[in-house]
Order: structure tokens, then sequence, then C-alpha cells
């Protein structure tokens, strides 16, 4: 029965954290069924900035953590504006609040994200241990980030990025914290375990025409397993956004 109440204290911990893109997932099934005064987008938009402020006020995410996840905002834009120009994806909908063909809803995508990470840090009370040291971490962070602008001028460098994940990583355990007792992971397990949801929320979104792949424009087909391997590096960008923000804070108050 213990294994049994821990599985229960992690899914609810689990599902606190998700709240933000659950709300997207909620809101993103509604607007695609029901008639709106304004164009679509634009209505997310609305929604995910109601949203946000609500978390905020209900202490489920506190200014330091909005903070943090503005990052996502920046980085997840700079992405789509120029993935969406090299037609990787599209936002096939109308909106008054779309530039260069991105609804600037499409930042609280990856904002929705940022705030899963941040709160299941802080509920979850993550540690981790045998990091690489932060020049490679970050060194490789930042490859990863340029390599899904570089791959579409000339070598897709990601199989040796993951290699080099593996090789930095391998040894390093994340803990977590389940009322008073911890559990251990290894950190890249737990990189591909948050890619997997990741991709299977993707499955959700484009169903519902939140964006779509070239080859989901005439109807819906399920997301290329090969994606997985882009949401596995993403995941190790958040990973470090977030540990980066928790680093500075805790310098600025020492």
């Amino acid at each position: 029965m213990g294994r049994i109440r821990y599985l229960f204290i992690f899914a609810y911990e689990q599902a606190l954290s998700c709240i933000f893109p659950v709300a997207i997932f909620g809101a993103l099934a509604v607007t695609k069924f029901v008639e709106l005064p304004l164009p679509r987008y634009d209505v997310l938009l609305i929604w995910c900035l109601f949203v946000q402020v609500i978390l905020v006020k209900t202490g489920l995410e506190t200014m330091e953590e909005v903070r943090v996840i503005s990052w996502f905002h920046v980085i997840g834009l700079g992405l789509e504006l120029f993935k969406v120009q090299m037609g990787s994806w599209s936002y096939p909908d109308e909106a008054f609040t779309k530039v260069w063909g991105v609804p600037l809803y499409a930042g609280f995508m990856y904002a929705s994200v940022g705030s899963y990470v941040v709160q299941a840090w802080r509920r979850l009370d993550l540690r981790f241990t045998k990091m690489p040291n932060p020049i490679v971490a970050f060194g490789l962070g930042i490859a990863i980030y340029f390599n899904f602008f570089w791959h579409h001028v000339w070598l897709d460098l990601r199989w040796l990025l993951i290699a080099l994940i593996f090789l930095a990583f391998g040894r390093s355990i994340v803990s977590y914290k389940l009322d008073d007792r911890r559990f251990e992971m290894p950190v890249v397990l737990s990189f591909f375990l948050i890619a997997c949801f990741i991709w299977l929320a993707e499955n959700i979104v484009t169903f519902y025409n939140g964006w779509a792949y070239p080859d989901q424009l005439n109807g819906w087909a399920i997301v290329d397993l090969g994606k997985l391997s882009s949401w596995f590096l993403l995941v190790i960008i958040s990973i470090l956004l977030v540990a980066w923000q928790k680093r500075k804070l805790e310098y600025e108050t020492t």
C-alpha cells in the first residue's frame, strides 16, 4: 500500500504542476468547436494571460517563477518565428495578434512547459547530484538551441548533441521528495520521460489545430515519433534555464 500512496502523491503533485498546460489544452478544445466573437488565436492569447494572472493571484506560481517563465516566452517566440518562416509548421487560423505568421499565444505554449518545470521543481523539492560542470552544461544548452536553427542551413547535429548529453549527464541523478521520503532517478531518464509527455501533449494540441505540421494540413495525423528527439533536447534547455535562474536568485539573495 505504501507504494500506491506514493504513486498517488506523485500523480497529485504532477497534476498541480500541469495546471497551465491543461488550461491551454482545455481552451484549444473549446475554441475549436465554439463560435467566438474574436479570432480563435486572439481568444487563446487573452485566455493565457488570464490564466497566468490567476496562477499568481492564487499563489500557485510566484513572481520569481513568472520571471523564469518569461525566458521561455523569449526563447520560444524566437524559435517559432524562424521555424514558421522555414515551413517546419504553421498556424492556419487568422488572428489580429499574429506576427510573421506566428500568433502571440504561441509563446505561452513554451511558457506552459516552463510553468510545469518550475512548479514541479518546487513541489517535489528537486535536487541534482553528479551534474556536469556548469560551463559544459550551459555550453551544451546553447549548442542545442543553436542547432534548431543551424540544421536548416547545413548539418543536423542533434544525434551528436544527444550523444554528448549522455556523456555529460550519464552519471547525473535527480532526487525528488514525496511526503516523508526521497526517491532518485537518472537525470537522462527524467529528460526522456518529460519529452514523452510533451510529445503526447503536442498530439493533443495539433489535433485541436493549435498549430499544424505540413503533413497535417489536409487532416490530422499523429506527430512523427522523431519529434521526441527535438523535445528531449528542448527539455534540457528548459531544465538549464530554470537552474540558471534559481542559481541567479540565490546569488542575489545572499
